[in-house]
């Protein structure tokens, strides 16, 4: 049934694209990531015999394998985490650049962005205009964020310091732009979805990769040198 299963797959992509206007490659990367993950539990699962013989027997087996196969496990499952999140984050991201006066609201990844009003102040080689904002969710306030232009005394360099705010894999990001002259100030919101599974996917192929160089067959030792036989006489 594998090519009935491929077939139904693809008819069901077609029609999602069909009502929905896609994003079909979203959907597909989606699933590859997920085909990694789980496939790397499934290999782990199949070579333990999960399933064909007692778990106690089957466990045994799981603890008894060799650390290259849970590295090379946890390797592909990296790989597969960062694909689902930079999947994610450049299908499912928004931006928001827009004009905002004190008091007003732009809702971004279903947060609410309430810009509460600027600041001046100062630090140890510049200036800066501070904006706050208050990050709410179904009108309660969950967070809170400052975002800044500086300007460098010594340079007279203008930067601009993001706010940046995290819920759980994904990140909210709150930055300035010029002042209007209406009073108002130009701000640019960005809503990044399950980024951080990009790096955490990363890491754990790196930890993937430190446990299979722990696995002492993988382990090469220098050759040994051999002691030169000493000719007979010649040892006084």
């Amino acid at each position: 049934l594998y090519v009935v299963a491929g077939v139904a797959f693809a008819a069901a992509i077609a029609v999602f694209y069909i009502e929905h206007g896609g994003p079909v490659l979203a959907v597909l990367g989606l699933a590859a990531g997920l085909f990694l993950v789980f496939g790397a539990i499934a290999d782990l699962w199949y070579r333990a015999g999960f399933g064909k013989m007692a778990a106690e027997v089957a466990w045994r087996r799981l603890t008894g394998l060799p650390r290259s196969a849970f590295g090379t496990a946890l390797a592909h499952a990296g790989l597969g985490v960062t694909v689902l999140g930079i999947v994610a984050v450049t299908t499912f991201a928004t931006s928001h650049v827009l004009e905002m006066k004190p008091g007003e609201t732009m809702e971004a990844g279903g947060y609410s962005v309430h810009f509460d009003g600027m600041q001046p102040a100062a630090g140890p080689n510049y200036k800066e205009d501070r904006g706050h904002f208050s990050i709410r969710r179904g009108g309660v306030e969950v967070a809170d964020v400052w975002s800044a232009k500086r300007v460098y005394a010594a340079r007279q360099m203008p930067t601009t310091e993001a706010g940046i705010l995290t819920f759980g894999a994904s990140q909210l990001y709150v930055s300035l732009g010029d002042p209007t002259r209406d009073g108002g100030i130009v701000v640019r919101i960005w809503w990044k979805p399950f980024i951080l599974l990009i790096w955490g996917g990363t890491l754990l192929m790196a930890v993937g990769g430190f446990v299979s160089l722990s696995d002492r067959r993988l382990r090469v030792g220098a050759p040994s040198r051999k002691a030169r036989a000493v000719p007979a006489g010649m040892g006084r």
